[in-house]
């Protein structure tokens, strides 16, 4: 058996500061847990173009990384659309010991 560390997230709307193409507001966001489960509050939504952004650094959030690496200090992520300029801001919630024979 192979534990590891891995560290929820939360990845949240910090601002916008353009217009609100999407219908997001400041605030909304969606979890990631147990590695690899992604929730979003009920009756609200995540944009799909701003999930895509942010999804490929989740996995390295996730983990602990060696001090000077630039992602252990950038929280910060922005949506593509170039007119509504949507900031997210990923953080970490809380850290769980899980083994890794169970993840794929």
């Amino acid at each position: 058996m192979s534990e590891m560390d891995i560290y929820d997230l939360r990845v949240s709307v910090d601002r916008i500061e353009g217009r609100s193409v999407c219908g997001m507001e400041v605030g909304d966001h969606f979890d990631l847990k147990n590695s690899a489960h992604l929730t979003i509050p009920e009756g609200k939504h995540f944009c799909v173009y701003a999930l895509a952004s942010v999804l490929p650094f989740l996995a390295a959030k996730q983990r602990d990384l060696p001090a000077g690496d630039w992602l252990a200090q950038d929280s910060h992520f922005i949506c593509p659309d170039p007119e509504e300029r949507l900031v997210m801001k990923v953080e970490r919630t809380c850290k769980r010991t899980m083994n890794s024979e169970d993840l794929t």
